[in-house]
């Protein structure tokens, strides 16, 4: 089993909102950070958002930020996406991911810990 399992993805309209959850199985969330990464049909996988373990500071890609909400639940080791205002330019696998670290990072090279993914249609 992968150490991130990533669900909550599917087909929505535009304008409509997703939720995504990122579950962590070996490990406890409460010392990692947790980053969301998505990569669309065609293009390199990018950054969209991340919390660090230190008062849950959230960082957000200008692409998504006041639509899309990060938070994390440490009783469930769990990490939410919360997606509003969805547009088509946001079809995309979405990913989890954790650093060896609580402090967010940027670069896809810098985590340690992938899911699977958890594809995301935005679409009329």
């Amino acid at each position: 089993q992968l150490p991130l399992v990533e669900s909550g993805g599917g087909l929505v309209q535009p304008g409509g909102s997703l939720r995504l959850s990122c579950v962590a199985s070996r490990f406890s969330l409460d010392y990692y950070a947790i980053g969301w990464f998505r990569q669309a049909p065609g293009k390199e996988r990018e950054w969209v958002s991340c919390i660090s373990i230190h008062n849950n500071r959230a960082n957000y890609a200008d692409s998504v930020k006041g639509r899309f909400t990060i938070s994390r639940d440490n009783a469930e080791n769990t990490v939410y996406l919360q997606m509003n205002s969805l547009k088509p330019e946001d079809t995309a696998v979405y990913y989890c991911a954790a650093p060896l670290s609580g402090v967010c990072v940027l670069y896809e090279h810098e985590y340690h810990y992938w899911g699977q993914g958890t594809q995301v249609t935005v679409s009329s």
